[in-house]
């Protein structure tokens, strides 16, 4: 009887915190420019990625918005920018930049599903969202389901 007390502590030390770990999902992170932007815009992003990284968000922002200033077309100063914007939960502004970087690079995979850019839906504001249907109605229940006659 010893025993199987035994076995049975030992499960529940052993294997079952082991099934309560699930996969973590992935950090956000700056992303690298590249190297065809100006040397200021490089040095900019290297210092707001280690800011971002260090969690100095404000310090991040700051540097990222040099980024952008200085190489509007880039896709990644974008990115960092509205990640940062996130990060610090000015989540209107974030959301312009998250659009912005996602026109300006049509087959970049990270920023096009990134988490970052998932909560804010489709960046095309035309298309419409669906909507689901109701299942249930107040509607009293007709023969064969054609409805009131």
């Amino acid at each position: 009887m010893r025993i199987i007390s035994m076995v049975l502590t030992s499960l529940v030390l052993f294997v079952l915190p082991a099934c309560s770990s699930s996969a973590k999902p992935k950090p956000r992170l700056p992303l690298p420019v590249s190297s065809s932007v100006p040397q200021a815009v490089i040095t900019a992003t290297q210092q707001g990625t280690h800011a971002y990284a260090g969690g100095q968000y404000q310090e991040a922002k700051t540097q990222f918005e040099q980024a952008v200033a200085g190489a509007p077309d880039s896709a990644e100063a974008h990115y960092n920018l509205g990640l940062a914007l996130f990060t610090l939960g000015e989540t209107d502004q974030a959301r312009e930049h998250f659009i912005e970087a996602a026109n300006l690079a049509p087959g970049n995979k990270v920023i096009w599903d990134s988490p970052a850019l998932r909560p804010f839906g489709s960046p095309d504001s035309t298309i419409p969202t669906k909507t689901k249907e109701d299942k249930y109605s107040t509607r009293r229940p007709s023969f064969g389901g054609l409805g009131p006659r």
